[in-house]
Formats: C-alpha cells, sequence, structure tokens
C-alpha cells in the first residue's frame, strides 16, 4: 500500500500556515521571557550605587588620650561593588585629635599631590614628605609658600556613647575647593 508522500513541492493549507505561524510566534515569546528575566538579574548589579562609607566607627574614646596630640587611626569599612562584598577593608585613614569633648578628624591625603601626611610630634605639625608643606595641628596651612590650595581636609565626627565615628571621604587633590572624589 502506497501512502501519500508530502513534499517542499506541495502547498500547504491556509489553516496549516496560521497554526505554523502561531506556534513559531508563541515559541519566540516562551524563549525571550526567560532570557529577557535572565539578563536583568544578571546586569541588576549595575543599576544599584555602590553606596558612599557614610559614617564609619573608626575608634574609642579610650583609645584617644585627651593631650591633644594626634594620633592616625585606619579607616575599615564594608565596601560593595556591582558583584562582591568586601568586609573591614582599608579606605583611607586619619588622624583623630581630641581636646575634652571634642575630637577632629583630619584625612591623611595631602590637598596638593595626594601624598599621605606625617605627624611631627617634636614640631607638633603635619608634614607632606612629596613638597615639603607644613600644616598645623588644626588642619590649616603652615607655610605661605606652600603649594597647597588648602589645608588638610576635615571631617565630620560624631561620638556614639564611647565610640568615635567619622564620615569617611576623600576629596579631589589640586583645588582650592573641596571637591569630594565620586
Amino acid at each position: 500500500m502506497m501512502g501519500t508522500r508530502i513534499d517542499s513541492t506541495t502547498p500547504i493549507g491556509r489553516r496549516e500556515f496560521i497554526k505554523s505561524v502561531w506556534a513559531g510566534a508563541i515559541g519566540v515569546v516562551l524563549g525571550l521571557v526567560p532570557l529577557i528575566a535572565g539578563v536583568i538579574v544578571f546586569l541588576d548589579p549595575l543599576r544599584r550605587r555602590a553606596g558612599s562609607t557614610g559614617l564609619v566607627k573608626v575608634t574609642t574614646l579610650e583609645a584617644l588620650p585627651d593631650d591633644g596630640v594626634p594620633r592616625k587611626f585606619p579607616v575599615l569599612a564594608t565596601r560593595v561593588d556591582a558583584w562582591n562584598k568586601f568586609t573591614q577593608t582599608p579606605i583611607g585613614a586619619v588622624y583623630l585629635r581630641r581636646n575634652g569633648s571634642q575630637v577632629q578628624a583630619l584625612n591623611v591625603v595631602c590637598p596638593h599631590a595626594g601624598c599621605f601626611v606625617d605627624f611631627l610630634a617634636e614640631r607638633q605639625m603635619y608634614l607632606c614628605p612629596c613638597h615639603n608643606s607644613t600644616f598645623t595641628l588644626a588642619g590649616k596651612i603652615g607655610d605661605r609658600s606652600s603649594p597647597a590650595a588648602r589645608g588638610l581636609d576635615a571631617l565630620e565626627v560624631e561620638l556614639h556613647g564611647s565610640e568615635v565615628w567619622v564620615k569617611f571621604q576623600n576629596f579631589e587633590a589640586g583645588h582650592a575647593e573641596k571637591i569630594p572624589v565620586a
């Protein structure tokens, strides 16, 4: 018994054509939905900002003597980028100086060229080793011939009980005004 053979030259009916088109369209839609959802989930971290550091606990008042002499402390914070989370990562350093109940925080980065300044206890001043500029205990420019356009960058300090929290931020070097680094 011979069956009917359909080859590519046999025209298909209108109903068969419409069924094929609808089946193809539904297949494409059903395939695109999970693909688009996957791309959105994969790229979601890029939509979220890495968030500013805000206030960071630096030390306690007990670790900061009431003698007015600055002490250098590392600033550790949890950093989050697009896909990674790093806990207690060094993000910078500050000089903290306590005078009674007042605590002053200065960023250790020189505003001239971005070098780390040193505190010279015997001279009671900060010194930038890159260009020999000096800064007073309050962070102001100590020498008028200094190439630094501004004094050391003061940072906001909050006391929470006996804990010292600093709003750590870096600023662009070489400018007279404090321009936050994004």
